[in-house]
């Protein structure tokens, strides 16, 4: 993990993320995509209203990976939900 992990962490999934999505300020998106779960930085995660919609989405559509090459072997939904930042769940 980043020493300032939240800055690094999808705010909808939770995964680590190998730039911030939202820039080093945490104002300026990105618009890579998520690997996990398919979110396009600073569009679909724009607002809180829309991020948790997005995130109700995907979780009831079985929280697939986007990208499943992408997925660590042991990878945990809880735990990984549990990095999203409080303020955006």
């Amino acid at each position: 993990m980043h020493k300032n992990n939240r800055l690094y962490v999808c705010r909808v999934c939770g995964a680590e993320q190998l730039d911030p999505p939202w820039g080093e300020d945490g104002n300026s998106p990105t618009f890579d995509i998520c690997d996990c779960c398919g979110v396009e930085f600073g569009y679909e995660d724009a607002t809180l209203t829309t991020l948790k919609n997005y995130r109700s989405k995907w979780l009831d559509k079985g929280a697939k990976w986007n990208f499943e090459k992408s997925k660590p072997e042991n990878w945990s939904l809880e735990e990984q939900i549990s990095n999203i930042p409080k303020e955006y769940l």
